[in-house]
Order: structure tokens, then sequence, then C-alpha cells
């Protein structure tokens, strides 16, 4: 039987100690799988990266293997939290979502307790940004913390007085498959979406997203970061399509604040590092929050790329 996160916390083997001398995380990307081992002050003991074999039996060798090495740098055992692309599904236990396909239908959290002989507790990695910043990042000390993904793709998590909030079935914070709120007539015929859906927030604030749009409406293919740099050097379409694209972000955050209230959020993932949004967002926010005031802290993630495994590190309290 597998607990949730949160209030359900996930823990992979219930009944087995967790006693360690520090905590392990492990961020399991499409193209690499990294490892650290946090100490309790979040101090970094050590740390390591390696390929992403790209298969499943494979993979969990890989994470053994990581862990191992992790607690022989840092002489000693740690806790084991792992942060995943996709998410544990309540009703069956085993993964879903996850765009790493050779994961999905396997029950991955009990296969590495299994492997590495101690409980495991696994959340996907959206939620471990929330995690990291709300415990020693960009938010700490806020009360509640929404954090989103803007990279390839778009996810959100969230973290009350400490805690993960995953939802009765698991997806609290998957804003990304929520349609773009007040959308004007051109925005509104979309194609459809990867998952099925029309219209939705990352067919738009994601950097991909903002590629597509891109080449929508001008018909030429170009990077998100290609499209920042013409906005900087002033050329009109690149200008357009950044003030667009905040105005766009604007909406999906004042509907997380509509519906959640947050006291922070917290932007990771390569778009977080455009730093025009931090000017021009908090106008757009205000713009359409049911308020007479939003004035809530909005920042990129204090530990950017990293914040993914430190809040895998710190599942376990």
């Amino acid at each position: 039987m597998v607990e949730l996160l949160g209030e359900r916390m996930r823990d992979s083997a219930p009944g087995e100690s967790a006693a360690r001398d520090f905590r392990i995380g492990i961020d399991f990307g499409g193209t690499k799988i990294e490892a650290i081992a946090l100490a309790d002050d979040g101090a970094v003991l050590s740390r390591r990266r390696v390929p992403n074999p790209g298969s499943y039996a494979a993979a969990i060798a890989t994470v053994a293997e990581l862990v191992a090495a992790t607690e022989q740098a840092a002489a000693g055992r740690g806790s084991v939290g792992l942060g995943t692309p996709g998410s544990v599904s309540p009703a069956t236990g085993v993964m879903r979502n996850s765009n790493s396909l050779y994961l999905n239908g396997r029950p991955l959290a009990e296969d590495l307790a299994a492997a590495l002989g101690r409980p495991v507790r696994l959340a996907n990695d959206a939620n471990c940004l929330a995690l990291s910043e709300a415990s020693d990042g960009a938010a700490a000390g806020a009360a509640s913390v929404f954090a989103l993904v803007i990279g390839t793709g778009c996810g959100g998590g969230l973290v009350i007085d400490g805690a993960l909030v995953e939802g009765a079935h698991g997806i609290a914070g998957e804003v990304g498959h929520s349609p773009l709120p007040w959308p004007t007539p051109e925005e509104a015929g979309v194609d459809a979406c990867w998952c099925g859906q029309r219209g939705c927030l990352e067919s738009w604030i994601s950097g991909t997203g903002f590629a597509r749009a891109y080449a929508a409406e001008h018909g030429e293919a170009l990077a998100a970061p290609a499209i920042v740099a013409a906005a900087r050097a002033g050329e009109p379409r690149g200008q357009e399509a950044l003030d667009r694209y905040i105005d766009r972000l604007g909406r999906g955050l004042a509907m997380i604040v509509n519906l959640v209230d947050p006291a922070a959020i917290v932007l990771g993932g390569g778009m977080s590092n455009v730093g025009e949004l931090y000017e021009h967002l908090p106008e757009v926010i205000r713009r359409h929050a049911f308020s007479d005031g939003w004035s809530g802290l909005i920042a990129p993630a204090q530990w950017g790329d990293s914040s993914g495994v430190r809040g895998a590190a710190w599942l376990w309290p």
C-alpha cells in the first residue's frame, strides 16, 4: 500500500524506519538523473548526475547506484525522495501522465523501495519545486506558496504551511491543462493540446507555447530565447510577442490568485529567467484578480535548476 503526499504522504513502505543521517533527493529527468544529499540545514553534502538510461529496469538500477554512491561520498545513510515527471494514481498506485513513457503503468515507488531496501517518497517534479522554494528558497517563511514551471511544458505545485497539497486525485496544481482565462477570439481558436483539450495554458505560457504562438502569428520559427533577444533589441515583432506572453502568463497567474490566493508565487523553468516578467506581471495580475489590491510576492526560483532535486530531498521532514 502507498500513502499520498501532503496530508497522505506517499510512502512506499509504511512501517519501515526512515532513520537517516541526511536526506537524499533524486531528480528523475528525461535525459539525466541527479542525486543530492542535504544536511538538516540544507547544506549540500554530495551531488552527482548521470545520463538517464531510458528504460525502466535500467533506470531503477541507475537510481540504486546513485544512492549508493551518494551515501559513500557523504559517509552515511539517507532517506530517499524522488521527483518525477507525471504522478502516481491514488486509484491504482502506478505512474501516469509521465513524458518518460516507460514509467507509466509502473509501481515506481514500490520498485525503488525494493531495490534500495528502504521506504521511498515520491512527488511530481513541479511539486518538488514548490516544496524546495517554500522550505529554504525564494518563498521561505511564506504560509502559502504556488510554484509554476514554465519550460518545455507547464506544471504547478502548492505548499500550505510547509506541506504539499496534492488533492483527492493527486492532480492539485496541474494548471497547465486548464484553459487560458479571459481568451481573445484569436486565442480561443488555438490547436488542440497534446492532452486532447483545446486552449490549455501550457499551449501559451510554456517556452514551447511561446515559440508556437510566435510562429503562428508571424510565420517564422524562433525559439523562446531568440524571441526574447529580439524584444530586448527593440525588434517590434519580438516586443509584441513578449508583451502578449506576459499578458497571457499574468492572466493565468490571476486565475491561480483567485482560486488559491497564495502569499508567494515562484516561477521555475527556462522562461522564469526572463527578468521582464517580474517587472510587468504584478500589474497584469492586479488587473484580473478579484480583489481591491494584490501585493503578493512573485519571484524566480532561488535554487534554479536545483530546486527539483532539493525539493525531492525535502519530501522527508
